[in-house]
């Protein structure tokens, strides 16, 4: 049998389905996720959760991991202007874990911001894709 006839067969046995199933994990009674070969799954609520998160990590780091800034800069040049070798190590301290902070914070608001948008994204591609079947099951055809 040909490509095209064997395209031809596909496309007449999807038409005179009386039924078509999208590619989904059926819902479950214990939580997330579901029986069958499915690798991965994760809901809207889980991901916004986890984002949640770390928006709340990203809040406390950026308010609790501060406390010590100006300190310790304090002591750095107290230290380095009385002639202390250890005022430019304890300087270097403090630069060291301002860019850390910054780090972290950058990458808890990545993550935050990723999984909204992660979330929301599905959620629209689900609705599109749930429409475009809906149109072409009304139809009477698929593209």
């Amino acid at each position: 049998m040909s490509f095209e006839e064997d395209w031809a067969a596909e496309k007449v046995a999807a038409a005179d389905s009386t039924r078509m199933r999208l590619n989904q994990v059926a819902p479950s009674a214990g939580g997330s996720g579901g029986a069958g070969n499915a690798d991965l799954s994760v809901s809207r609520d889980e991901l916004g959760a986890i984002g949640g998160d770390a928006y709340v990590l990203r809040e406390r780091l950026a308010k609790d991991g501060d406390h010590a800034r100006p300190g310790t800069f304090d002591a750095a040049i107290a230290l380095t202007n009385s002639d202390f070798a250890s005022g430019s190590a304890l300087l270097t301290v403090h630069d060291r874990w301002n860019t850390q902070l910054r780090t972290l914070l950058d990458a808890c608001a990545h993550i935050s911001n990723h999984l909204d948008y992660s979330a929301a994204s599905h959620a629209r591609e689900e609705q599109d894709i749930a429409a475009s079947l809906s149109v072409a099951t009304v139809s009477g055809h698929f593209s």
